[in-house]
């Protein structure tokens, strides 16, 4: 790696690791229970970890269909793995699809009704 992206990935490591320890004690304090400093530090690295597989996978699957552009599908794919991220990535996409048939309406709409007033100017 080059010191551009290595100081870049160890940030990110960094914000995951307060991320971690801010969610670690959100929990704690709704359970009563502490998280020790170490098991702070192995949630973040395994998140890290476990981060790179997938952007690593997510490249193979688009490289794979010969896109340079990662689609939903290929989050899919990765997802699968794991039957609750998979169910939450179906339900997501699904969300964001009804998001722009909703939006594909309001456009056509729009138009429509443009379409019209400009024909009674006419």
């Amino acid at each position: 790696m080059s010191v551009d992206k290595d100081e870049a990935h160890q940030r990110l490591k960094a914000a995951v690791h307060y991320t971690a320890g801010r969610i670690c004690q959100k929990i704690g304090g709704d359970h009563r229970r502490e998280f020790s400093r170490q098991v702070i530090a192995a949630i973040a690295e395994t998140t890290v970890r476990q981060c790179d597989i997938f952007a690593k996978d997510l490249e193979a699957f688009a490289r794979h269909a010969k896109r340079s552009t990662v689609s939903m599908e290929d989050v899919k794919l990765v997802a699968r793995r794991s039957t609750a991220l998979s169910i939450y990535i179906q339900k997501k996409s699904e969300e964001l699809n009804q998001e722009q048939r909703d939006l594909k309406k309001k456009n056509t709409g729009k138009r429509k009704s443009m379409d019209t007033e400009e024909d009674s100017r006419e």
